[in-house]
């Protein structure tokens, strides 16, 4: 190269993308290889060879002569002309060519005007051809007809983000937006980023949306604008949006509820035992809504007494393998949260005809038991049947009744009996009792309640007759042989009753005990329940809500009839696996989900000081403990810095609380001195 040259140049560091043309010339050599080249605005530049990308030395140039060429050129840069060109050369076989070639076939003439015009308009090409050396070769018709086809997606696609963005403006001024199926991709991003930060498979693509509406990268940005934009509640509910859990159910399966409240399909039972002369009881809470158990005594003609439990029969109203049965099998359970449930059924079924209504005939699987004196199982029947409930009581109901002894419902009192001698007789059987307190959560609109369960003779019965059906489930399974699925707990490694009986009696002394029982487990052979103090133990009494529940009624209707089991001893572990992983993830969010509510009711109590309990160590070395606060049920940890006895009281109040985060930092509270302890 010598002095004069006219070059086109990149400057250091630019890439493909950043490749505007820039002119020089030739001023003088630097170094071995390096050229210093002034443009037209008198900078000089150090090239090396590389950064170069066309020279013309068909006269001395100089830097005053660069914007004269460039509007010689300008007038030959039309893009669409390549078309014409491309279209020639692919005629002639694809051949390769040079610019110079190609302003001879462009522009008839090869003047250097027109070959630096070439030269841009084949560097700048993306479509027509593609670079070989010094070349340039004509792309096949195929490969140029998806190229147009890229650049067409492309080009709706930024259309579609610029109306996303129209529309996202919109929302975030309170404005009524209707939002287009193009905008799922770009909302999707931002809420995977949310929920799974980093591991969101959506992550730049959320940090672009972010970036350009200039706010933060972050998952808390991503979920903030979501909620700016409405579509996500200030507390929506995270753990859900995680899981697989199904929220809505698909129209096949509302279909097939409207098809079974007009057409009922017909009752296995052809011959249901009535019973609507029993006086039936239905005891819960005063918000339940999904009622599947009931109670009755009957008086024989001996004298003695035999106590019914009856079941809701769901599988009344739905056929095996049929869309209700596979969305059933599919969610396991009934989701219990603060701001209401996630049905197991469709709700126009379970609260409905599927239900015990008060007044109404229902279908129902009735267990008749006659107990012995301590309370043991002396007999037993187990019938499909039909009843008419006679009452819907609140366990506050029944408290009332049974604690005024009125003697207008003696079968009520008489059951209560018979559940303290169950009781009594489970823990001699080796039952272990662990007491702690029970809050429930609610959340209605913005208002946030945490109610504490008490023990009640109420509660009692109705959890002794549960566990009393569960027993008889278990015993019939287990003499016909049938693969139900049993619930066991192995018997757990207590510490030494003289060391327990040094703990204060109560939540301390049970907190121990609980921090030792292993899980229960499920399988298809009966064994011992430890806590139950039972051999055997089915759970039977929620087939609204429980899978597996409803699955025994189906394996024990059917051999009530003398029918081909549903499931076989082969077939049913493989479903217990599926319902027990479903169920798991379920008992989780529950868990998440009130954890979340309980930070944010304390959040919102600000100085409130609490009464609290020292329940045990989680790590002693750290001095972190887990307390109890008495009056909402609610166990957090806590770390001391003094020392502290095992059921010592305390008064605590909340420094912050957190949700979204799960933090939450207490401190121990005197009137007169400051905090000495804090949350992790």
């Amino acid at each position: 190269m010598d002095k004069g040259t006219l070059v086109e140049f990149r400057g250091q560091g630019d890439t493909d993308a950043q490749r505007s043309p820039r002119l020089g010339v030739a001023e003088r050599p630097e170094g071995k290889k390096n050229w210093i080249v002034v443009d037209e605005r008198g900078h000089s530049h150090s090239l090396h060879p590389r950064q170069i990308t066309f020279t013309a030395s068909d006269r001395l140039y100089g830097s005053s002569d660069i914007t004269p060429f460039l509007k010689a050129v300008e007038v030959f840069l039309d893009p669409s002309s390549l078309e014409i060109a491309w279209e020639i050369l692919i005629e002639e076989g694809g051949r390769a060519v040079e610019p110079k070639e190609l302003a001879q076939l462009l522009f008839s003439e090869q003047t250097v005007p027109c070959i630096y015009a070439a030269h841009r308009l084949l560097s700048e090409d993306k479509l027509y051809f593609k670079q070989k050396g010094d070349l340039y070769e004509p792309r096949t018709a195929a490969q140029v007809a998806e190229l147009k086809h890229q650049i067409e997606r492309e080009a709706q696609r930024q259309s579609e983000q610029k109306a996303f963005f129209e529309r996202w403006q919109q929302a975030l001024a309170g404005e009524p937006v209707e939002w287009q199926s193009g905008d799922r991709p770009y909302l999707t991003a931002l809420e995977r980023y949310a929920l799974f930060a980093e591991e969101s498979p959506t992550r730049s693509t959320a940090a672009d949306l972010l970036k350009q509406i200039g706010r933060p990268d972050s998952p808390q940005s991503a979920f903030q604008v979501l909620v700016d934009l409405g579509l996500w509640s200030h507390h929506e509910n995270l753990f859900v949006r995680r899981s697989n859990l199904p929220t809505q159910f698909s129209e096949s399966v509302l279909s097939a509820v409207r098809e079974r409240l007009t057409m009922p399909p017909p009752d296995l039972e052809r011959d249901r035992r009535d019973l609507t002369h029993l006086k039936v009881y239905t005891i819960d809470d005063e918000s339940t809504a999904e009622i599947d158990d009931g109670l009755s005594l009957e008086t024989l003609e001996n004298g003695r007494q035999r106590v019914w439990i009856h079941i809701a029969d769901p599988s009344r109203w739905i056929d095996l393998g049929d869309d209700l049965d596979k969305e059933a099998q599919r969610r396991s359970t009934t989701v219990y949260l603060p701001t209401g449930m996630i049905p197991m059924f469709p709700v126009e079924l379970s609260t409905g005809p599927m239900s015990l209504i008060q007044g109404q005939l229902c279908c129902a699987l009735s267990f008749g038991v006659i107990l012995s004196d301590d309370g043991a199982v002396e007999s037993y029947e187990i019938t499909a049947s039909t009843i008419k409930p006679t009452y819907r009581l609140t366990y506050e109901d029944v408290d009332e009744i049974l604690e005024l002894g009125v003697q207008a419902e003696p079968e009520l009192i008489a059951l209560s009996a018979w559940a303290e001698r169950r009781q009594a007789w489970r823990m001699g059987q080796g039952a272990i009792a662990i007491n702690m307190p029970e809050s429930v959560i609610k959340v209605n609109g913005d208002d946030i309640d945490i109610l504490v369960l008490e023990d009640s003779r109420s509660r009692n019965l109705v959890a002794e007759m549960m566990i009393l059906a569960g027993e008889v489930a278990a015993s019939y399974g287990q003499v016909h042989s049938l693969p139900l699925p049993f619930r066991s707990q192995p018997q757990p490694e207590l510490p030494p009753e003289e060391e327990l009986m040094q703990l204060e009696a109560g939540p301390v002394r049970s907190s121990a005990i609980r921090r030792c029982m292993p899980r229960s487990e499920m399988g298809i052979v009966p064994a011992r329940h430890s806590s139950l103090g039972l051999e055997g133990y089915c759970q039977v009494t929620s087939p609204i809500r429980r899978y597996a529940d409803l699955l025994a009624h189906f394996q024990i209707k059917a051999h009530l009839r003398g029918e081909p089991l549903p499931f076989s001893a082969t077939d049913l572990p493989a479903l217990l696996s599926s319902i027990t992983t479903v169920v798991q993830e379920s008992n989780f969010i529950e868990r998440q989900t009130n954890r979340y509510w309980s930070l944010e009711f304390l959040r919102r109590q600000g100085n409130t000081v609490w009464s609290a309990m020292m329940l045990r160590w989680l790590r002693e070395h750290e001095s972190l403990g887990l307390i109890l606060i008495e009056d909402l049920g609610l166990e957090l940890a806590m770390r001391f810095h003094r020392s502290i006895d095992l059921g010592e009281r305390l008064q605590v109040r909340v420094i912050s609380s957190d949700p979204r985060m799960d933090r939450i930092v207490l401190e121990e509270y005197y009137e007169t001195t400051a905090s000495v302890s804090s949350s992790p």
